[in-house]
């Protein structure tokens, strides 16, 4: 299989191009913009860059290879090709989330290049241990009481400094893109449990384990109790659902030994059909394009001994109200025969007005689980903790790169509250 990258004003002229050097037989597996390089890309417009496949005449000869090989080298193109992508967004992304020089309790302008205050990111690189401790140790009354002894002027000096290191913490999550009444509500909750003298890692340790607790477990694809569990993935466009969904389907199939189908609904990009059909392929998986809500259920009935039908649905704007009653009555063609799942995919890089906006939209339809994208894309995590308090649904995998299988995992609350309060994977 040949795998190549082509350039173009538009999604058609880059695609035009590579059909003329490859063929029209090439199959887009991913389309995304690109900034022209120099100074003049300062000013120009973006170019589109699709990556294509084409299936060469010997392998099409071959024997179909069993899905862990295939996945294996596929996966092996795709880390060649984001090679240079993946160090560039390496080098773009250097140092903490939150890398701020702080001598007093204040943060350092968003303009000063900031500098890790060494004594907070060591606490931080400890934050489980110190949790483990507190918990298996807990302060008892007389430790408590010997705070009495300290006079007046260590009291005041004491609350001086835990004002500066609850500051310091607030001012972290705000950098980070908590919004500030959810970063004020958990301060705010903290101190309510702070007693004067108490050391900066018990204070720490009580706020990391209330954004544990607000962010929950994640809460993954789970198998249904009879039948097939449909799965629909759910948002707009470009935020990575159908690379998602082949992600997921590659775990469930190559390390759950799970049947699995693939179904796709966006009927308005051919490229992703395109894509998802590759997937299958690759994975010896069945795979079908659906028109109408009474095609979902024909599937559900040919493949009622499998163990997961995921449908990929139509990217549109959340604006777009013929779209919208579309994927609504998709969603619920199946509410009566199967058990069925509903994933809202989101890419990290949104800003929240607009993940809110998207949010609403979606929850008029039904109850999801969120998903997250494009995690490798960004620097702050705030939006996760966000849109998890905004609308009270649960996290369940994340995203942070084009390679398949790789690339996902579940949602770590553990790994994103260090991430957002500063302290590094």
């Amino acid at each position: 299989m040949v795998i190549k990258k082509f350039q173009g004003k538009t999604e058609a002229e880059a695609t035009e191009n590579a059909k003329k050097e490859l063929g029209s037989a090439v199959v887009i597996m991913n389309v995304r913009n690109v900034k022209r390089k120099g100074l003049a890309g300062i000013f120009a417009s973006p170019m589109v860059e699709v990556t294509v496949a084409l299936e060469e005449e010997n392998e099409k000869q071959q024997n179909k290879a069993p899905a862990m090989t295939a996945l294996e080298q596929l996966a092996a193109r795709q880390k060649e090709i984001n090679d240079k992508r993946a160090r560039e967004t390496a080098d773009g992304l250097g140092g903490s989330g939150m890398e701020a020089a702080i001598s007093n309790g204040s943060v350092i302008p968003d303009d000063t290049p900031p500098k890790p205050r060494a004594d907070v990111i060591e606490k931080l690189d400890s934050l489980e241990t110190l949790l483990k401790n507190r918990l298996e140790n807990p302060v008892t009354k007389s430790e408590d009481s010997s705070d009495s002894d300290k006079d007046k002027h260590s009291d005041s000096s004491d609350n001086a400094e835990q004002m500066r290191f609850t500051k310091l913490l607030y001012n972290m999550m705000i950098d980070n893109e908590v919004h500030e009444k959810y970063a004020g509500a958990i301060i705010e909750e903290a101190e309510k449990t702070n007693k004067p003298g108490m050391p900066f890692d018990y204070m720490l340790t009580n706020i990391y384990q209330k954004m544990i607790l607000k962010f929950g477990n994640p809460r993954v694809i789970t198998p249904a109790t009879k039948g097939p569990k449909v799965v629909y993935f759910v948002g707009p466009t470009g935020v990575g659902k159908t690379t998602t969904i082949a992600k997921i389907a590659s775990k469930l199939c190559v390390e759950d030994r799970k049947k699995v189908a693939l179904l796709t609904a966006d009927t308005y990009r051919i490229a992703a059909a395109e894509q998802l059909h590759t997937y299958a392929n690759i994975l010896e998986v069945p795979f079908r394009i659906i028109y109408s809500p009474s095609e979902v259920e024909q599937a559900i009935e040919d493949y009622h001994d499998y163990d997961y039908i995921l449908v990929d649905t139509a990217g549109h704007s959340h604006h777009n109200e013929e779209q919208r009653a579309n994927t609504n009555l998709m969603i619920h063609a199946v509410d009566e025969i199967a058990e069925c799942e509903i994933y809202l995919v989101l890419s990290a890089t949104t800003k929240y007005r607009d993940l809110i906006s998207i949010a609403d939209t979606y929850k008029e339809m039904a109850d999801y689980k969120i998903i997250f994208t494009k995690l490798d894309e960004t620097t702050s995590l705030g939006n996760l903790l966000n849109l998890r308090l905004y609308t009270g649904c649960e996290l369940s995998y994340v995203t942070y790169g084009q390679n398949v299988p790789d690339d996902i995992d579940r949602f770590n609350p553990q790994t994103t509250v260090k991430s957002i309060l500063g302290g590094g994977d």
